[in-house]
């Protein structure tokens, strides 16, 4: 049956990833999986995504095929790949309610980010490897549970200061790579199942609508009263998904 609550926060949470994967809202497209969970499982949430961020990703890539940085994709690469295979070895031991727990922790942990000034203390600092192994690593596995790889990534690339093109252009291509790693894992686990297809296909067409559109807009609009307004919402959002994951985890 048509639900429109259901329609409404899918249509919501793909359009926002679709416009960050534009450039336009920087990182918010990591609430695209906490929002979802508000209407199916986490678990599900992030199978169906999956596909989406591909299209969204082709999208990205050629856009920015000729602007990225080398040097940091040959460093972060690596640690992705590791942290994908750790999260794909720890699904299997976590439930529903532990990966609902766990979104809404880095949905937090994003909103501290934005907020703190680590970012700051950072910047000026050479891309080293250790530390590329680790916040690649980091993106890695948040990306495999519940595709929240931005924070950490950004961490890691933002001090640099790349060329606004260069930083999206890296960005693109690691983020297509590291979700291109992620479908045989995802089909083995049951996340590409028939009904999760059927919704990414009909949510498809409003990603690539969404990177459109904020290509469009990233240069002509002002974002400063709507990223107040937006990074309370999704600070209230975190805190409600830490709340039922602690409800379900401890069973309280």
């Amino acid at each position: 049956m048509f639900d429109p609550y259901f329609v409404a926060i899918a249509v919501v949470a793909v359009l926002l990833v679709g416009l960050s994967k534009a450039g336009l809202l920087g990182s918010l497209g990591v609430v695209g999986v906490p929002l979802l969970t508000l209407i199916m499982p986490a678990r599900d949430a992030a199978g169906m995504m999956l596909p989406v961020l591909l299209a969204m990703d082709a999208i990205a890539v050629y856009a920015y095929r000729k602007e990225f940085s080398w040097h940091n994709l040959k460093i972060l690469l690596p640690g992705a790949a590791v942290g994908t295979l750790i999260g794909w070895a720890l699904w299997s031991f976590v439930s529903d309610a532990m990966v609902l727990l766990f979104v809404g922790i880095i949905t937090l942990l994003f909103i501290l980010d934005a907020i703190l000034p680590l970012r700051k203390k950072l910047e000026g600092l050479p891309p080293s490897r250790p530390w590329g192994w680790f916040w690649g690593g980091f993106a890695g596995f948040t990306s495999f549970v519940s595709h929240t790889g931005g924070p950490p990534f950004q961490i890691y690339v933002l001090p640099q200061r790349l060329p606004p093109a260069i930083f999206a252009g890296t960005s693109a291509i690691f983020f297509a790579a590291v979700n291109s790693a992620k479908l045989i894992p995802y089909f083995f686990l049951g996340q590409l199942n028939v009904h999760n297809l059927t919704l990414s296909a009909a949510l498809i067409p409003v990603g690539i609508a969404g990177v459109l559109i904020g290509i469009y807009l990233v240069r002509r609009i002002s974002m400063v009263l709507f990223y107040r307004i937006a990074y309370w919402l999704v600070f209230l959002l975190a805190i409600k998904l830490i709340w039922d994951g602690v409800r379900g985890v401890f069973g309280i």
